[in-house]
């Protein structure tokens, strides 16, 4: 986890919104140690430097393989699928690993009580996601599911406009949370507001220049 020092809130909360959509890995999942762990290790085994968790912060993001390249690969000596299926096949033998964020379940109910719909959208496998939310018992939290089908997640704006256009409505106020850039960019693109927890898969700094009101944890919600 990052040091959070001092971060941008706003007065602003969850219970101004019709709907909010959660980004999973790293929002609701606390994973990116698990991430980085796998990333590290991948790299050592090629004999490259490895991956500091400070680091890891300062270059994840998508596209994915632009991230490889950021870590050190050099795809003129594997292709990028190799390495690339190698992580996913390692992070679904330890998905269990990751815990979701200790208030994460409360305020998922609190919103729910508040009678807020709720949606959860994700740069990861649509199948491995409804398995992993189904495990934790939080599928009754949503009214949509939606992964994606590249596994090299090149984006998940495509699903975030799909998304967009079911929640359509003159009365409907959206609010994307999540813990990366990537989050900030979908959320444009839906025309929803964001907020951005800086305890997931980047830095502090990288999500201070979104310019986008900052969580400290998911509790300042609502």
């Amino acid at each position: 986890m990052f040091a959070l020092g001092t971060v941008r809130t706003t007065e602003v909360t969850a219970l101004d919104y019709t709907d909010v959509v959660w980004d999973w890995n790293g929002t609701l999942l606390d994973d990116a140690w698990l991430c980085r762990e796998i990333m590290h290790d991948q790299l050592v085994s090629r004999g490259l430097p490895g991956l500091s968790m400070e680091r890891y912060g300062a270059i994840f993001g998508f596209p994915v393989r632009a991230y490889y390249e950021r870590a050190g690969f050099d795809f003129s000596d594997e292709p990028f699928e190799i390495p690339a299926r190698e992580f996913i096949d390692v992070y679904e033998a330890r998905r269990h690993e990751a815990p979701l964020r200790r208030e994460a379940r409360e305020v998922l109910g609190r919103l729910r009580e508040a009678g807020i719909r709720q949606h959860l959208l994700s740069a990861y496998s649509h199948a491995s996601l409804q398995t992993l939310v189904n495990a934790r018992g939080l599928s009754e939290y949503f009214a949509t599911i939606a992964g994606i089908s590249d596994c090299f997640a090149a984006s998940k704006l495509d699903r975030g406009l799909e998304l967009a256009e079911t929640i359509a409505g003159p009365a409907r106020r959206v609010l994307l949370v999540g813990d990366t850039d990537h989050d900030c960019e979908v959320a444009r693109g839906m025309g929803a507001d964001c907020m951005l927890i800086a305890a997931g898969h980047q830095s502090l700094e990288r999500l201070q220049a979104c310019g986008q009101p900052m969580l400290r944890s998911l509790d300042e919600l609502c």
